[in-house]
């Protein structure tokens, strides 16, 4: 790995440990997707514009919701009874459990985050609320410790920008899915270039910002791994999501919240 590769993740480490040890329920600096610290009726508020439910929102899940994502994969999913979902980055497990719910007891998802506080966190929240057919893993996204063909849906929320290696992401999440299974992610995607104040910010790559790519450049990537059926929307509310995440600037010019769908 590249020394520069190596920062990146490390940062992102550091700064995503600090918010579970801090568990203060929403992401509290700018170095972490979400932006400054909120009150929790505007948690609420930004959850409702990522798509999240009234009911999945006041859920008994709602612990392990740090505000974090740019959206919800679950909405655009179309989860089944049964299947067999994978998260990229799943943090505590917020969308880990909604899904947990969709697929039901002969289902399962995995959760899998590098980052082994969130890991703990989520672990703690799936025995305290007895929910059995979940599953969450220490790993990197790049290098999946999942069988081949073994999944048929991958999620991810506000993660995949975060890596600095985002075709060999895609390239294990071809590997992992059965044929015919789907990808389902909330990212974001880079408007235009940043200026130099903003790239030379380490944090704002754990930001979810500078790590962001074009969204023809996501499309190239799909398209060379023989994704099919390529679907990349901007949100409705993203002005809304992302707007506070960088002070000072107008980060709404530089990048939005989009859903990817896409098949194996």
């Amino acid at each position: 790995m590249q020394k520069n590769e190596a920062e990146i993740k490390n940062n992102v480490k550091k700064n995503y440990t600090r918010i579970v040890k801090e568990d203060s329920g929403c992401c509290c600096s700018s170095s972490c997707c979400g932006g400054q610290q909120k009150e929790e009726s505007e948690v609420k508020d930004l959850a409702e514009k990522m798509d999240y439910t009234d009911e999945e929102i006041n859920s008994i899940f709602v612990e392990a919701n740090y505000g974090l994502g740019c959206g919800n994969p679950g909405a655009i999913a179309d989860l089944k009874k049964g299947e067999t979902v994978l998260d990229l980055g799943c943090g505590a497990g917020f969308d880990v459990f909604l899904a947990a719910r969709k697929v039901g007891g002969e289902g399962k998802v995995i959760g899998i985050d590098m980052t082994e506080a969130m890991i703990e966190k989520a672990e703690s929240n799936a025995a305290e609320n007895n929910i059995e057919n979940v599953e969450f893993i220490l790993g990197e996204i790049e290098n999946l410790p999942i069988e081949n063909s073994s999944v048929d849906v991958i999620i991810s929320n506000c993660v995949i920008n975060l890596s600095p290696n985002k075709e060999k992401v895609f390239s294990e999440a071809k590997r992992v899915l059965k044929p015919g299974g789907r990808l389902a992610i909330s990212d974001i995607l880079k408007e235009k270039e940043f200026p130099e104040e903003i790239k030379s910010n380490l944090d704002n790559y754990s930001s979810c910002v500078t790590g962001s790519i074009e969204k023809e450049k996501l499309i190239s990537i799909l398209e060379k791994l023989e994704f099919k059926n390529i679907e990349i929307k901007r949100k409705n509310h993203s002005d809304e999501i992302v707007g506070d995440w960088v002070s000072g600037i107008n980060i709404n010019n530089y990048i939005y919240s989009a859903y990817i769908r896409a098949e194996k």
